[in-house]
């Protein structure tokens, strides 16, 4: 009895996105490449200083952790469908011949062999 009431030791990180400390285990490659290239084209191609360098390779971190954050933050600014209903037939842009609704044809006319007489 005493067995069925004590906890189950669980590990807190299970369900969790992988990190390498404060970071997402995902972003390392991208943000390593960020910083190379902003590194040669900072420091090597503008010949600026430690400062630029440092607040472009910032700048790239934050700009690629922001498209490629799983609609985390950019999901908030995606609007939700206005459903209409429309009266319009469809007319196909590419076939607008083959898509136009047939008009079912108009039903024949029994003649009364009466009324001619």
């Amino acid at each position: 009895m005493l067995r069925d009431r004590e906890f189950r030791t669980v590990n807190r990180v299970l369900g969790n996105q992988p990190r390498l400390g404060p970071f997402p285990a995902d972003q390392i490659v991208p943000w390593s490449a960020i910083a190379l290239i902003m590194y040669f084209v900072v420091q090597g191609f503008l010949q600026a200083g430690w400062l630029a360098t440092g607040i472009s390779i910032t700048w790239g971190w934050a700009t690629w952790w922001t498209v490629t954050s799983n609609k985390a933050f950019l999901g908030k600014f995606v609007g939700t469908p206005r459903i209409t209903r429309g009266y319009k037939p469809f007319v196909s842009l590419l076939n607008p011949r083959q898509s136009e609704p047939r008009k079912k044809p108009a039903p024949k006319r029994k003649r009364n062999s009466n009324s001619e007489q």
